[in-house]
């Protein structure tokens, strides 16, 4: 079974590297609910019944990543569980 949440950026902090040209970034995220949904579908019904709770926090090296964030929008994460390669 898959479960989904959608969580919305609360926090971009970006951190000194040693080394210039690297990027490390913190992404924090909250549960999405009521306004912060934006008008998207209710999409935490999967794993909360009533206002979801939830806090992410996500360092990204890679700068093509950190580029899909933004503050104040709402992503969808998917949970499955892992499966060994056979």
């Amino acid at each position: 079974m898959t479960v989904r949440a959608m969580f919305y950026v609360k926090e971009i902090n970006h951190r000194a590297t040693a080394n210039p040209g690297d990027v490390n970034v913190e992404v924090k995220m909250g549960a999405a609910f009521g306004s912060y949904l934006k008008g998207l579908a209710e999409g935490n019904k999967d794993w909360s019944k009533y206002t979801p709770s939830g806090d992410l926090s996500i360092t990204i090296t890679n700068p093509a990543a950190v580029e899909q964030f933004e503050i104040g929008e709402v992503y969808e994460l998917s949970f499955e569980r892992a499966t060994k390669a056979a």
